[in-house]
């Protein structure tokens, strides 16, 4: 009886299948909300990709040629996403079939938040000389084009976001402010809407969507997966392998985990159930893997860009820290894998289905080089938008190589209008992050917020430290990456800082874990969007997730703690000892968590090694000491045992 059972169920997941583009695309509208948009067709889709290919003519020409007024530039940028978001994105949820028309009442919104914006352009002196002084009719523009700007960010980003813009906005209204000056702060100045987050949305940020859009065009995504096969996929549990490296190179490009889970996970989720994973936790390990792609340096989801305009520290600088943190993130998740692949006694793929690494890479290792033009560009000086247009030139050029992968002028439309589309949740989600920001600025929030958690905490960094980490979770659910960041930056970033913590501690910090709210339920959508595809149980999905990803749990208080980790005041001989001691206590972390590593381990020599990798996870050679003695006694107990085995 247990044995048919196990032959049914094993039959049941070799029949997975990869999904369909059409069920792909139809699961990332429903966990996606940025990917929800009308598809149209005959005379309006002609219409629709010349309104994108004018947005595309305007950000290039705005960012490389004109000099404007920064207020000016914003407040055009958004005024013409607000038109093109109305006319792509339906009121609600639904179908993604194809339509030849635009509700009457999303013409009239788009023209009527357009207006509002372009009213702040066409009468920008005029306003600026009467300062918080308004007339009537200024209040009215700022305030129709503030709650147009909400509406579609409900349509687009969804709800999370606005609930803690309404409560930010509300505390304002409490804290006696009046509708003019509200509208004032929010509408017509650079701590707003209009404030950083946006400009460097439209400055920076908005090309690396554009980049990424041609990246993707290229066929690098299925690139990075054959590579991923290559490097992994013959190892014990090699597609999980597969997808954690896969979905690392997809992530850092295409700032979306849940976009990323759907897109990769389509393809690598099916495979895992088939080898033996069980559906939870192959969801989990997509989910993990996508969601860690957003620390990923050197794009790192293009936070890093806010992150280096928020604290006045270079790009490279930012780039180059974020590497061991997001390397033992990813060395975590990778050994888990592999110890739960080993209590299965799950294998490899076939040795006929892996592709040949060097041949791969002399057939398409060039689709990396624009990755390589831009890291370049950006390292020698290159602000990051001309390095950005010279990566999206080069990956134009280098797909000139093959016939299948080479640019049509039906395919460069294609990429051009993808890239203004993608660009209008990020951009709302920045401009709404906005209104957080010109909320803390014009009541002094942040203050008071960072007095109560001191008290609270009484002087203790730790506690603090995980109060904020509560915060950040809570805040960052259902929120895209770039909107995630800013508000963390605004609201906690300067609690952490305030405790005595380096500015780049302190940010780094909050960016992880407004990051993994994305797996971390009860709203974790990449984790429930790699359990619809695995047709598996979401909560336990997003717990398992949680589970893979608990080195993101942890760093950020090591890097606190001591800063070496992010290469702050440290020496090459201290780097490479950190390196080492850091991969030796996840491996076991790992094993602890996974309660295998010959054999199946008791608890006390589970927590043995939980807590050899924690103390060799931290900096120290006193902790290094003890926990390579901890990891050592659980290793020597395996061997002995293993040997009995036999007898």
């Amino acid at each position: 009886m247990t044995h048919s059972s196990s032959s049914n169920a094993q039959v049941k997941s070799m029949s997975s299948q990869p999904m369909s583009e059409q069920e792909t695309e139809a699961l990332i509208a429903q966990f996606d909300r940025e990917s929800n948009v009308r598809h149209f067709s005959g005379v309006p889709d002609y219409l629709v990709k010349g309104l994108l290919l004018f947005f595309t003519a305007y950000v290039f020409w705005v960012t490389l040629i004109a000099t404007v007024p920064e207020q000016v530039r914003r407040s055009a940028f958004l005024g013409i996403l607000i038109f093109l978001g109305y006319i792509l994105y339906p009121v609600r949820q639904g179908t993604r079939k194809r339509v030849n028309y635009v509700p009457w009442y999303d013409f009239v919104l788009g023209t009527l938040g357009s207006i509002a914006f372009f009213y702040y352009v066409v009468n920008f002196q005029a306003i600026i000389s009467r300062a918080i002084q308004l007339q009537t009719l200024d209040v009215v523009m700022g305030a129709i084009g503030i709650l147009i700007l909400v509406e579609l960010c409900r349509r687009v980003v969804g709800i999370p976001i606005l609930v803690v813009a309404g409560g930010f906005i509300t505390y304002a209204f409490v804290a006696g402010f009046s509708l003019k000056r509200v509208v004032h702060q929010l509408f017509y100045t650079t701590d707003g809407i209009i404030g950083t987050p946006i400009g460097v949305c439209s400055t920076f940020i908005v090309l690396f969507i554009f980049l990424a859009a041609f990246l993707e065009r290229s066929g690098i995504a299925s690139f990075f997966i054959d590579l991923a096969n290559a490097v992994a996929g013959f190892a014990s549990g090699g597609p999980a392998k597969v997808a954690v490296i896969a979905s690392a190179l997809e992530g850092m490009y295409s700032g979306s985990s849940v976009a990323n889970t759907v897109g990769s996970g389509s393809v690598t989720i099916p495979v895992m159930k088939q080898i033996g994973y069980k559906p939870e936790f192959a969801a989990a390990v997509e989910a993990a893997a996508s969601t860690g792609g957003q620390i990923m340096p050197p794009i790192m989801g293009a936070a890093a860009f806010l992150m280096a305009e928020l604290t006045n520290i270079p790009y490279p600088v930012i780039a180059v820290s974020a590497i061991l943190p997001a390397t033992l993130y990813f060395t975590g998740i990778f050994l888990m894998i592999h110890f739960e692949a080993k209590k299965l006694g799950l294998k490899g793929l076939p040795k006929e289905s892996i592709p040949h690494f060097g041949k791969l890479l002399l057939a398409k290792g060039y689709l990396f080089l624009p990755v390589i033009v831009l890291v370049g560009l950006m390292s020698i000086g290159f602000t990051p938008a001309y390095a950005a247009c010279f990566a999206i030139l080069s990956t134009v050029i280098v797909t000139m190589f093959r016939k299948e992968t080479r640019f049509t002028p039906a395919s460069l439309i294609e990429a051009l209008g993808n890239g203004s589309r993608n660009t209008i949740g990020v951009a709302i989600a920045c401009a709404i992050a906005g209104i957080v920001v010109g909320i803390v600025s014009l009541t002094g929030l942040g203050q008071i917020l960072i007095s109560l958690l001191l008290t609270v905490a009484n002087n203790s960094l730790f506690l603090a430290l995980v109060l904020t980490m509560i915060a950040c979770l809570i805040l960052g659910m259902g929120i895209p990456t770039t909107a995630n960041y800013v508000i963390m930056a605004t609201i906690t970033a300067p609690i952490v800082v305030r405790m005595g913590v380096p500015l780049m501690a302190a940010h780094m910090f909050v960016f992880y874990f407004g990051i993994v709210a994305d797996i971390t339920p009860p709203v974790a959508l990449a984790a429930y969007a790699g359990a619809a595809i695995a047709k598996a149980n979401p909560i336990k999905t997003g717990v398992t997730a949680t589970r893979l990803a608990v080195t993101a749990f942890i760093i950020p208080y090591i890097f606190v703690y001591n800063p070496s980790m992010l290469f702050i005041d440290t020496t090459v001989w201290q780097v490479v000892l950190m390196v080492i001691t850091s991969c030796i206590g996840m491996f076991g972390l790992a094993v602890g968590l996974e309660g295998y590593l010959l054999r199946h381990i008791n608890p006390l020599e589970r927590l043995a090694a939980i807590a050899g990798g924690l103390l060799l996870i931290k900096p120290g050679l006193f902790t290094d000491l003890m926990g390579l003695g901890l990891i050592g006694v659980v290793l020597v107990v395996q061997i002995i045992g293993q040997k009995r085995i036999p007898a």
